[in-house]
């Protein structure tokens, strides 16, 4: 299975944050899924960083490293991503996850996040307690 994995699920995985169901800890463990980060999300979580509205264990590089270490792929913001953007109800406010929304649409992928307003847009989300 393609799972796309948030920001924040992200961070509670490689952190190894008791806020990330154990359920959804095993499937992104489970090497017969391919596990996908956009690109979005470290773009995030380097402008958060930066405006110190989030603290990490360490650097945006470091991060960017454990997607590898993981075997995580990022996935980029492709024309088509920011197409199907367009035409997305307002619903959401955060453009990050809105993006990723689009990009779950567009390549027929998973997503793993606790934010249940993802749930308005169609996709298939996965959040397990």
């Amino acid at each position: 299975m393609r799972i796309l994995i948030d920001t924040q699920a992200f961070i509670w995985f490689v952190e190894n944050d008791k806020q990330l169901p154990s359920k959804i800890k095993i499937e992104i463990e489970d090497t017969d899924n391919t596990i996908i980060i956009s690109i979005a999300s470290l773009w995030e979580m380097t402008i958060k960083m930066t405006l110190d509205k989030l603290r990490l264990g360490c650097d945006i590089k470091d991060m960017i490293e454990k997607v590898y270490h993981n075997g995580f792929e990022i996935i980029p913001i492709l024309p088509e991503h920011v197409i199907k953007l367009s035409t997305l109800e307002y619903l959401h406010r955060d453009p990050f996850d809105r993006i990723i929304i689009s990009q779950a649409l567009s390549e027929n992928m998973v997503i793993v996040s606790s934010d249940k307003i993802f749930d308005a847009y169609g996709v298939k989300r996965k959040w397990n307690k």
